[in-house]
């Protein structure tokens, strides 16, 4: 047998192969080579041969002598590669698991929302967590009872290139001479404005979706038609909500060119506050809007007619969807950043 074949076809950084350990039989048992001669010959560290060694080395002649075996060698190591692998800590993180799918299914939280909110208000010891991807990876799994199909944001997230569209209808003041303070998020007071149809666009009710783009406050207002002068009329019940501070409060608003906001820059004749229209074709300008419309539509999915849904069923979904903590909120909720904003008006106010 020509043991330098084996020798020199060794690959760095690889697991001996059982020619290799013929060798290291051979130069070890018969020729008495040491382990820094043997690792030379073969191309691997000494300290491989001597973990080797020791791995297959077995007692002959009533335990007065030891020899080194390949076969004794490549069987431990097969043994050994049952066992490599990676141990899922399923089991001792149950009661979190537990905890988790309560809430993705009664609150719709999302894995890393759920994560973030145990971690900042310390529910559960860091032994007792596994991290987002971790999270992830046993639905991939499907060790829990929650499919990537029920992650609606997961299956249809792609990359998109933004591609403004030749347009030709502008109702208003464009989106490109919005400052580059609202672009930032920084400020208070800069809100999203579309609508959500049902499955008959003619003889169904639609929702009217508000945002605040710093706190991602998120209203819904359940509307019989989608008139300009229906979505006036909301405005001008909000108005009579929050008084001389609407201007204060809503002090940019950005939607698209549809017609039924065609009368939304009358808002600018008796408040400061100012209408942006985006570009058409273009909804990733108001993406906030558009991401927690996707939201929505976890509760009313497409197809639904709206007329199915009562006032409190739309509250309720309010009040669930600005619950949820959010990751780039530092795991707090739309609803108490929101909260805190509006008091610090009232208290400059008064």
């Amino acid at each position: 047998m020509d043991h330098n074949e084996y020798a020199q076809n060794h690959k760095k950084n690889q697991h001996l192969t059982y020619g290799e350990r013929v060798v290291i039989e051979v130069r070890y048992n018969r020729c008495h080579w040491t382990a820094n001669r043997i690792a030379n010959e073969i191309g691997c560290s000494a300290n491989t041969v001597r973990n080797e060694l020791n791995r297959g080395m077995k007692s002959v002649y009533y335990g007065s002598i030891k020899r080194y075996d390949a076969k004794l060698g490549q069987q431990h190591y097969e043994e050994n590669r049952l066992n490599c692998h990676r141990h899922y800590k399923l089991m001792d993180v149950m009661q979190f698991i537990n905890y988790f799918i309560d809430k993705f299914t009664n609150e719709k939280w999302s894995p890393d929302a759920c994560i973030g909110y145990v971690k900042k208000h310390k529910i559960f010891n860091d032994n007792e967590l596994v991290c987002t991807k971790t999270l992830y990876n046993y639905i991939d799994r499907c060790f829990l009872m929650i499919r990537n199909v029920d992650l609606n944001s997961k299956l249809k997230r792609k990359t998109k290139s933004k591609l403004v569209k030749k347009y030709k209808r502008m109702l208003g003041r464009s989106i490109e001479e919005r400052s580059d303070e609202i672009e930032l998020r920084k400020a208070f007071g800069h809100w999203e404005l579309d609508l959500v149809v049902g499955s008959n666009k003619d003889q169904d009710k639609v929702l009217m979706t508000l945002i605040e783009r710093k706190t991602r406050m998120y209203f819904i207002y359940l509307l019989s038609d989608k008139r300009p002068e229906t979505i006036m009329n909301v405005f001008n019940d909000i108005k009579k909500d929050y008084g001389e501070l609407f201007d204060t409060v809503f002090k940019t608003i950005t939607t698209d060119n549809g017609i039924e906001f065609t009368n939304l820059s009358d808002l600018e004749n008796e408040f400061k506050t100012l209408i942006y229209y985006a570009h058409p074709y273009s909804s990733f300008e108001k993406g906030s809007i558009e991401r927690h419309n996707g939201i929505l539509r976890n509760f009313i999915p497409k197809g639904k007619r709206i007329d199915d849904y009562s006032l409190d069923d739309i509250s309720n979904i309010e009040l669930v969807i600005n619950s949820i903590p959010r990751k780039l909120l530092n795991y707090s909720t739309p609803e108490e950043l929101f909260d805190a904003e509006v008091d610090k008006i009232y208290q400059i106010a008064s």
